[in-house]
C-alpha cells in the first residue's frame, strides 16, 4: 500500500470520526433542547405534559372540518358542551360604541382635545387622581345611555339559555351583556364595569344611575373623594373574580369562542392557552390575531392560536373572519338557531324602548 492511499484512507477515518461527533453533538443539542421545552412550557403552564405526553393526540384534528360547519358539527355532536366566550369592543361597536385602536374611529384616536400627556394617561390612576374631567367627559360615550346590545351580545345570552355556556369573560366596560339579560353568575367583567363604582376616599358604594348625574360625581359619605367607576385602570390588579373562575373554567370548557377581540392586551389575552389541547376554538373577528409567535413554534409550547393545520399543533382553530353580529347570526342559523336568535334581539330591543320611553 502506497504512502497516498495510506493517507487517504486515514483522512477518511478521521472525516467519519468527525461525522460521528458532529452526529453525538446533535443529538445531544436536541436534547437538551428538548429539556428545555418541557421545562418552559410546565413552569410558563403554556402546554400540557402529564406523564404519558399528549404530544400524539395533540397532532390529530379535533374538528372534522376547520371552518364554522366543523364547530357546528362539533356542538351538535357534544349535546353537554361547555363553552366559553371571550369577548372585545367588536361585538359592541355595531351598537354605537367604538372601539380604543381603530385607526380614526377609535377612541385612543380622539383625545386631543383632553390634552393627556399620552392616550393611556385617561386610563391610569396617578393622572385621573389629579384630573378626573377628561375620564369622565369620555365616560359620557362609553355608558350604555341609549344604547341597545348587538345580536352577538344576545348569541351569548342564546347559549347561556340553551344550557352550553359555561362562563362569558369580557374586556368590555359598557355593561351591554347586563342590558342584553345575561345573569350575573354567567358573567365575568375582567376589566371591570361602569355597572357600580366606589369613592377613592372612603370606599363608599354607589351605582351607575347615581354616576351619571354631573360631570365629576363627588361621594356625598365624606363628601371629599371622588367616586371611580369600578373599571380597572392600568396597573391595578384584576378583579379576584376573574383570577378564581378563570383557574377553575378554562380547564373544564369544550369549546371556546373569541369574539372582537384584538389579543393584545394581558392577562386577558393569555386565556386562550389556558383551555385543554383538545379543546377547539373558533375566532369571530375582522382579522387572525393571537397567532402562535416564532418563538412558541420553534420551542414546541402550546401557545397561542394555530390555523396551520400541518403543525404539531393544529387542528382545532378556526378562524371566521369578518364583523362579529354576521359570524354570530351565521353559527346561529347553521345551528338552526336564526330566528330564534333574531326573535330574541327584536324582542328585546322593544323591550328596551318601553323602557327608555317610560324612563323620560
Amino acid at each position: 500500500m502506497d504512502k497516498e492511499t495510506k493517507k487517504d484512507q486515514k483522512d477518511g477515518s478521521l472525516n467519519e470520526e468527525k461525522q460521528n461527533v458532529l452526529s453525538e453533538s446533535e443529538v445531544e443539542n436536541y436534547s437538551e433542547m428538548e429539556k428545555l421545552r418541557r421545562y418552559l412550557a410546565q413552569k410558563l403552564r403554556l402546554v400540557d405534559l402529564p406523564a404519558n405526553d399528549q404530544n400524539n393526540e395533540s397532532q390529530q384534528l379535533v374538528l372534522s372540518k376547520l371552518n364554522l360547519d366543523g364547530i357546528v358539527e362539533y356542538i351538535k355532536e357534544n349535546t353537554n358542551c361547555k363553552i366559553i366566550t371571550m369577548a372585545g369592543a367588536g361585538i359592541s361597536t355595531s351598537a354605537g360604541i367604538p372601539d380604543f385602536r381603530s385607526p380614526s374611529s377609535g377612541l385612543y384616536h380622539k383625545l386631543d382635545k383632553y390634552n393627556l400627556p399620552h392616550p393611556q394617561a385617561i386610563f391610569e390612576l396617578d393622572f385621573f387622581m389629579k384630573n378626573p374631567e377628561p375620564f369622565f367627559t369620555l365616560a359620557k360615550e362609553l355608558l350604555p345611555e341609549g344604547f341597545k346590545p348587538t345580536i352577538s351580545h344576545y348569541f351569548i345570552r342564546l347559549l347561556s339559555e340553551k344550557g352550553l355556556l359555561l362562563r362569558h369573560y369580557t374586556q368590555n366596560i359598557d355593561t351591554l351583556e347586563r342590558v342584553a339579560g345575561l345573569s350575573s353568575d354567567k358573567l365575568v367583567e375582567a376589566h371591570g364595569t361602569f355597572h357600580t363604582g366606589h369613592c377613592l376616599k372612603c370606599r363608599a358604594p354607589y351605582t351607575l344611575p347615581w354616576m351619571k348625574e354631573g360631570i365629576i360625581p363627588k361621594c356625598e359619605e365624606c363628601n371629599e373623594g371622588v367616586v371611580k367607576p369600578d373599571i380597572i385602570f392600568f396597573g391595578e390588579t384584576l378583579p379576584e373574580r376573574f383570577q378564581i373562575l378563570a383557574d377553575r373554567d378554562f380547564t373544564q370548557a369544550d369549546l371556546l369562542i373569541i369574539m372582537g377581540s384584538s389579543l393584545v392586551v394581558q392577562p386577558f389575552a393569555s386565556l386562550i392557552d389556558r383551555v385543554r389541547n383538545t379543546c377547539p376554538r373558533l375566532l369571530i373577528n375582522n382579522e387572525k390575531v393571537g397567532t402562535q409567535d416564532r418563538l412558541s413554534r420553534f420551542l414546541g409550547l402550546r401557545q397561542g392560536l394555530v390555523f396551520d393545520v400541518k403543525s404539531a399543533h393544529g387542528g382545532r382553530d378556526v378562524a371566521w373572519l369578518g364583523d362579529c353580529d354576521t359570524g354570530c347570526q351565521l353559527l346561529a342559523d347553521k345551528l338552526n338557531w336564526g330566528d330564534e336568535l333574531r326573535a330574541l334581539m327584536q324582542r328585546e330591543h322593544e323591550r328596551l324602548k318601553v323602557e327608555d320611553k317610560s324612563d323620560n
